[in-house]
């Protein structure tokens, strides 16, 4: 339990310390930076993990476009419970994409919980080993998180306490799986797969249409180079992970 809610909070405290340094002039960026990461972190992290856990590539793909459908559906009643009726004005999207990735989050906290319980139970040093690569592959996902809410209308105060607040997921996983893991166990590869179809429903539904806006070759270029920043940061922590801490 201690090792799932310190690993949590220091990636969470981390990437908003880098996001607050940044400042908010920085946002514009950061959200390209957000995309690279949802997509590396959804493409690199999450996706192997769930073929992995099912053993079954083709079912992981349909809980994929289920997760989908299914994030897509969840706009919509946001969209007529916090919009019907209203045109949105200012700055963010509602705080839609916000609710959506910190729910993906939510998932994806929760089996990493559980993945630090089971390794635990394994091994004591197996177990501080699994918190470090998980620390280390959760900051630059995090930060992309904290961009992303700031877009949806947040200020950084609570765009720090709903990732603080999702993060604790990770306890709650840890937990659960110490008194259940059996049960759990078997839930890990849809809860990847629906994490998997958030991140990759916010990048591409939510973000990448607003970084179309700037159509200017400079900034279509700084884009580029921001997202290509995001995807690697992930890569480089799951390499870390995978390759040096275990």
């Amino acid at each position: 339990m201690l090792a799932s809610l310190a690993g949590g909070l220091l990636s969470v405290l981390a990437a908003a310390s880098l996001a607050v340094a940044a400042g908010p002039r920085a946002v514009p960026r950061l959200l390209s930076y957000a995309v690279g990461a949802l997509l590396g972190a959804a493409f690199l992290e999450l996706l192997p993990h769930a073929v992995e856990a099912s053993g079954d590539a083709e079912l992981t793909c349909a809980l994929i476009l289920g997760g989908v459908l299914l994030f897509f559906l969840l706009e919509k009643l946001l969209l007529w419970r916090f919009g019907h009726g209203h045109a949105h004005h200012g700055h963010g999207d509602g705080g839609r994409s916000g609710m959506l990735v910190m729910l993906g989050d939510t998932f994806h906290n929760f089996v990493d919980g559980v993945l630090i319980a089971t390794a635990f139970s394994q091994d004591l040093s197996l177990g501080l080993i699994t918190a470090a690569a998980i620390i280390a592959h959760e900051i630059p996902q995090e930060l992309g998180d904290f961009a992303v809410l700031i877009h949806s209308g947040l200020s950084r105060g609570r765009a720090l306490v709903f990732n603080l607040f999702s993060s604790l997921a990770m306890g709650a996983g840890a937990l659960l799986a110490h008194w259940a893991l059996p049960a759990v166990d078997g839930a890990v590869p849809v809860l990847l797969a629906l994490a998997c179809a958030s991140m990759l429903y916010v990048a591409a539904a939510d973000l990448m249409p607003g970084l179309r806006q700037r159509t200017h070759l400079a900034a279509t270029a700084e884009q580029v180079v921001l997202i290509g920043a995001g995807v690697v940061s992930i890569g480089v922590a799951h390499h870390l992970a995978e390759h040096v801490l275990m």
